[in-house]
């Protein structure tokens, strides 16, 4: 039934067929999931639809391969990677979650793999070091925070993609000041109404190898905030 709901209302939303009939297979698994596990604040197709179509609104800008950092219950790395077609690393190191994430990409024949592993960690391994296309993190920290954990798993010219509320003037000069020392800059600043925006930063050359710093830091003590 959930999936039946689901996928009447990602169509009433616009998401063409195959795409909302294969979200709507990944939102069964999600809420079915999250009975036993915490992965979603939402209990049932209604309130995760707006979930999946906020994680559509960065397909445009996904290339070839993405690392969401901090998946939790695959928002937004597999609706993308099931809108793009794009190879995806789901990097979450809560074991539990990290297990649920393997299920859906098993089932939903998703190319990529799940990173059980701190973005810290995971960011400094020569395996995914520069190697992707296109960055996301879903993350409440600072906007230099989430930076510092996604830009160095960016190859030269890929894009972190940045979900963000509300931006005050010092946390957007922070950012600006921060994406230089990690080798990149912010390039758009996308309003998606409201207070919804998207930032979009470019990787310009390679990050230096003190990024990310040790486990923990980028969230206590934020770049240049």
């Amino acid at each position: 039934m959930a999936e039946n709901e689901l996928r009447m209302l990602l169509s009433a939303a616009g998401v063409a067929a195959e795409l909302a009939e294969r979200l709507a297979a990944y939102g069964t698994l999600l809420l079915d999931a999250n009975r036993r596990v915490n992965l979603t604040g939402a209990k049932d197709p209604a309130a995760l639809v707006p979930h999946l179509l906020d994680a559509l609104t960065l397909a445009g800008d996904v290339g070839d391969s993405l690392a969401d950092v901090g998946s939790g219950g695959g928002l937004p790395g597999i609706p993308l990677a099931l809108a793009t077609g794009a190879r995806v690393a789901l990097i979450e190191p809560i074991a539990k979650k990290a297990a649920f994430l393997e299920r859906a990409l098993k089932e939903l024949g998703i190319v990529g793999e799940v990173v059980a592993e701190r973005a810290e960690i995971a960011g400094r391994d020569e395996r995914r070091r520069e190697r992707f296309a296109s960055a996301t993190a879903r993350a409440v920290a600072t906007a230099p925070t989430v930076a510092e954990l996604t830009v160095p798993f960016l190859r030269v010219g890929g894009r972190a993609l940045l979900q963000r509320a509300a931006m005050g003037t010092a946390e957007r000069r922070a950012l600006e000041d921060a994406a230089p020392m990690l080798g990149a800059a912010v390039i758009e600043e996308r309003s998606l109404g409201g207070e919804r925006r998207i930032v979009v930063l470019e990787k310009r050359q390679p990050t230096e190898t003190r990024f990310p710093r040790r486990n923990g830091v980028p969230e206590k003590r934020p770049l240049c905030l």
